[in-house]
């Protein structure tokens, strides 16, 4: 590692500790040379996934975006910050597991698929936005569906 401060590559590592929540090593440094101390984080390379987006353009994958999408359909429901975290970690594992590239539908998809697990109405209010529903028959069909799949008490439409 290079000094900062003379550009020397001969240094010591003086301490080393686990950072950023476990992520990350930060390692003390003491240049042998001119002596000055620095710090560097040493962390695995983060593999970066495309998301195909509708329209064929792609992007890299934002994880803000799924928990901002599942923290609206979760508003003013008993689902708490640490459910929608959870939701929010298993899709961006189900991602990262995809290799190179995933399309909105499938993200949107598996977020679908953890958010029934947890609240009925949520799943109703992300899937009327991501599946643009075109007239009411279609949304009675997904009501429906989901009655079927959890075996509500409520009586289907």
């Amino acid at each position: 590692m290079k000094c900062p401060f003379c550009g020397n590559d001969e240094d010591r590592v003086i301490d080393s500790r686990p950072a950023r929540e476990g992520k990350a090593i930060r390692r003390r440094r003491e240049c042998s040379v001119c002596g000055s101390r620095f710090t560097t984080y040493e962390a695995p390379e983060e593999q970066v996934v495309l998301v195909i987006k509708s329209d064929g353009t792609r992007e890299p994958f934002n994880r803000k975006k799924v928990y901002r999408g599942i923290t609206i359909a979760c508003n003013k429901r008993p689902v708490t910050a640490d459910q929608a975290e959870q939701i929010t970690a298993a899709v961006e594992s189900r991602v990262i597991a995809a290799d190179r590239e995933v399309t909105t539908q499938q993200i949107g998809q598996w977020t679908l698929e953890e958010l029934i697990r947890v609240d009925e109405v949520a799943y109703i209010r992300f899937a009327s936005v991501f599946k643009r529903y075109e007239n009411l028959n279609e949304f009675l069909k997904e009501l429906n569906r989901i009655h079927s799949i959890t075996g509500s008490s409520a009586e289907p439409v």
